[in-house]
C-alpha cells in the first residue's frame, strides 16, 4: 500500500518536478520521463531497475522498449503486460507440441525399419515384347506359348559406349612442351 501511494505521488506532473514516474513492469523496473535539456519540447525516457540487479539480468519487455524508443506514445498497462505473458506461454506450448510432432516422424536419415522389395529393373524377353496397350500384369501371348523365340530388338549384352573413347587422341596441344627460355641478344 505504501508502495502504491508512493507511485501515485511520483506520477503527479507537478511543475517543480524534474522527472515523472510513468509506470512499472512486472519485473519491478520503473520507467521515468524528464524534460530534455537540449530540446525542451521533448521528454527523455529512462528505465530504473533495482540496484542489486546485475546489468545482464535486467529484462525490459518489448512493449516498454517501444515506449523507451518513442515508437509508442502511451506506456503499456499492467493488463497488457499480463496478456503478453499469457501469449508467450501459449507460444511455448504450441512450440513444444510442434517439436513432439516433429520428433515422432521418422527421419529420412534413419535406417529403414523394414526392407522394401527392390523394383524390377531386369528386362526379359516377356516384358520386352509386350504390346504397348497391355498392362504390366498381362503376359504377351508369345511368352506363354513354347513356339519359336522371336529375335530381341536389342543386343543381348548391353555395353555402355564411352563417347570420349572415340575422340581423337592426337589433339594439337596434347604433345606440346614448353621450351627453355633463352635471352635474345637483340636490343
Amino acid at each position: 500500500m505504501v508502495n502504491s501511494l508512493w507511485f501515485k505521488w511520483k506520477k503527479l506532473r507537478l511543475p517543480w518536478r524534474k522527472s515523472f514516474l510513468v509506470g512499472e513492469d512486472l519485473n519491478g523496473n520503473t520507467f521515468w520521463e524528464f524534460k530534455d535539456v537540449m530540446n525542451a519540447a521533448r521528454y527523455r525516457r529512462i528505465v530504473r531497475f533495482d540496484p542489486k540487479t546485475h546489468f545482464s539480468d535486467v529484462q525490459v519487455t518489448p512493449q516498454w522498449h517501444q515506449w523507451l524508443r518513442h515508437v509508442r506514445k502511451d506506456p503499456p498497462s499492467i493488463q497488457e503486460q499480463q496478456q503478453d505473458l499469457v501469449r508467450q506461454a501459449q507460444i511455448k506450448q504450441l512450440a513444444r507440441l510442434a517439436d513432439e510432432r516433429w520428433a515422432s516422424k521418422a527421419s529420412f536419415l534413419d535406417k529403414p525399419k523394414t526392407q522394401h522389395e527392390a523394383p524390377s529393373t531386369q528386362i526379359n524377353e516377356a516384358t520386352l515384347n509386350q504390346p504397348a496397350n497391355a498392362g504390366p500384369s498381362q503376359a504377351p501371348a508369345s511368352a506363354t506359348t513354347p513356339k519359336a523365340k522371336p529375335e530381341p530388338a536389342y543386343p543381348k549384352t548391353l555395353k555402355e559406349e564411352n563417347p570420349w573413347a572415340k575422340a581423337n587422341k592426337a589433339n594439337p596441344g596434347e604433345e606440346w612442351q614448353p621450351e627453355a627460355w633463352s635471352p635474345s641478344s637483340k636490343r
